[in-house]
């Protein structure tokens, strides 16, 4: 058979569903091989939507969401979104094509060193050197992948070696059913003593816990120990904001009001948690907190994060056999249930109906919220508006909040809810964007329509770099170079066939919101946003906050 025949049912044994790209004549042969194979291949209309859409496929299922594209410029324009997932801790292949490596009739043409470039940004890349290789290198890369610290692979295929034949004994290496191994009972008994020694432990729980199991395991625990939890902006939903000890999530990379719990608090228990999704100078600032670390592997340390204590190992069996061991512990948690319910108040309540026009960010946040229902994907690109939802936003259920704070790039806004949506077609799934961040991949509003995808897209309009903008007026700056102008976002729907409504009035808002989940297809919704707030609220009043109590 030829190789590339061979590379997609290794893809097949490894149960891909889907490959996103742009291919190139140096896929052709990889092209013809998918032709005929039960993967659907999924044609996009720049390959950055592609690593985009890989990488959130990678983080709802746990298994590689799969790119495709060819040599050069198509590689180049994989790199941010592969990025996105290794930072984001997404397990994602990236496979690229390239010139014949035994007898390349085209010189130097559009080739570059695409391996070298991928190493940095994964966690192993490489080129196939004759199709033999192909099976092991296939299992390396999914197994790889998908081990923790979870993130991207890159495996370059170059047409001649496609192109070849290869011996039919050689076949797909079968993917084996392995177990996460558990944690050192020492570190349960160390970890569980300082629990029952502490008087105010607190839970931060981050994205490595956003999944079934650990989510499930962790309403058991807060419910035996009665310790509180907060949130990172990408481990939103996993305890849920609905159970009665959540604290909510971390919005800015500031002391906010849901800080006051780690001021007091004499232990930190940190549970699947990077530094790279919420800075500990912020929380540790003067290094005095005791910390448990809890995950599936060690800590990587920083001047202000180093655990006293490292559970490692499978996190769902370690929160199992701690609970176990603290045995009857229960904290009190008066003052952290006193601190909810002014959260309550201030995040969900309060300016939660302005009815100011152009529309303010709580409004919006809120009527979102009221137009999804708890199991329903909210997808946000990346910009000034991503403070107000991780703020303002509840969450009910793990992985249903989708955003990035680890690269925190524009443009994988509504890539993010066009993958949503073809996992949980059942689900209502919305994107919202910034103007500048819907139109980094606006085209993919076509593969939108060619795959009749039922999402509604949320487009917040301030005509400008909203988030550098508000740096820059903090920074007391004057203003310059960061306002543009728009297309009319509606008739830039109609012109692809889509849906599209442009918000006049604030109390239109939900109404409309419910019409676009009764059509057909995507449906936009521009919404002139008004951001004069942003300075009031994360700069003056933040600067001087007091905690209660």
């Amino acid at each position: 058979m030829k190789a590339s025949d061979l590379f997609v049912k290794c893809l097949e044994t490894e149960g891909v569903e889907y490959i996103f790209g742009v291919p190139g004549e140096e896929n052709l042969d990889l092209l013809e091989s998918l032709r005929t194979s039960k993967i659907k291949m999924i044609i996009n209309r720049h390959e950055q939507a592609s690593a985009f859409m890989a990488a959130t496929y990678g983080r709802l299922t746990g298994k590689p969401g799969i790119c495709l594209s060819t040599l050069g410029p198509g590689a180049t324009n994989l790199i941010t979104g592969i990025a996105h997932a290794q930072l984001g801790g997404m397990p994602l292949i990236a496979i690229t094509g390239q010139k014949a490596v035994r007898e390349n009739m085209q010189a130097n043409f559009q080739v570059l060193d695409v391996v070298g470039m991928m190493r940095p940004i994964t966690k192993r890349a490489l080129q196939i050197v004759g199709p033999k290789q192909i099976p092991k290198e296939i299992r390396q890369a999914f197994k790889t992948a998908t081990t923790e610290r979870q993130g991207a692979c890159h495996i370059e295929l170059p047409e001649d070696i496609a192109h070849e034949q290869v011996d039919d004994k050689f076949t797909p290496h079968i993917p084996p059913h392995t177990r996460r191994p558990s944690a050192d009972i020492k570190s349960i008994k160390e970890a569980s003593q300082l629990i029952t020694q502490a008087k105010m432990p607190i839970i931060i729980i981050s994205s490595r816990g956003q999944r079934k199991l650990i989510s499930e395991e962790l309403k058991k625990f807060c419910n035996q120990t009665n310790i509180y939890v907060i949130h990172t902006q990408l481990g939103k939903g996993i305890l849920g904001d609905n159970h009665k000890n959540s604290l909510f999530a971390f919005g800015i990379h500031k002391k906010d009001y849901v800080h006051c719990a780690i001021d007091k608090a004499d232990l930190i228990i940190t549970i699947g948690y990077s530094t790279i999704e919420h800075p500990p100078s912020v929380w540790n600032k003067e290094l005095n907190k005791k910390i448990i670390h809890i995950d599936y592997q060690g800590a990587d340390t920083d001047i202000y994060y180093n655990p006293i204590c490292e559970v490692i190992g499978d996190i769902n069996s370690s929160l199992q056999n701690i609970a176990t061991q603290v045995g009857q512990y229960h904290h009190t948690g008066s003052y952290e249930a006193t601190l909810r319910k002014n959260l309550q108040t201030k995040l969900f309540e309060t300016k939660h109906n302005d009815p100011s026009y152009p529309m303010r960010p709580r409004r919006i946040v809120s009527d979102i919220r009221k137009a999804l229902g708890n199991d329903d994907f909210l997808c946000l690109d990346n910009g000034i508006y991503k403070l107000w939802f991780s703020r303002h936003y509840p969450t009910y259920h793990y992985g249903t909040y989708l955003l990035d704070n680890t690269l925190a790039t524009m443009g994988a806004g509504l890539p993010s809810a066009m993958t949503a949506k073809l996992v949980h077609p059942q689900n209502k799934v919305i994107a919202v964007c910034g103007d500048g961040g819907f139109m980094m991949n606006s085209q993919e509003l076509e593969t939108a329509m060619r795959l009749k995808l039922n999402i509604v897209i949320i487009i917040l309009n301030d005509n400008a770099f909203g988030f550098i903008k508000w740096k820059q007026q903090a920074s007391k700056f004057p203003n310059f170079a960061l306002d543009y102008t728009n297309p009319d976002f509606v008739k830039y729907a109609l012109s692809y066939g889509a849906h599209g409504f442009k918000i006049e009035n604030a109390d239109d808002f939900l109404p409309t919101i419910h019409k676009a989940f009764t059509l057909q297809g995507p449906v936009i919704i521009e919404c002139p946003i008004d951001y004069t707030e942003n300075k009031e609220v994360w700069n003056d009043e933040l600067d001087r906050i007091n905690c209660p109590l």
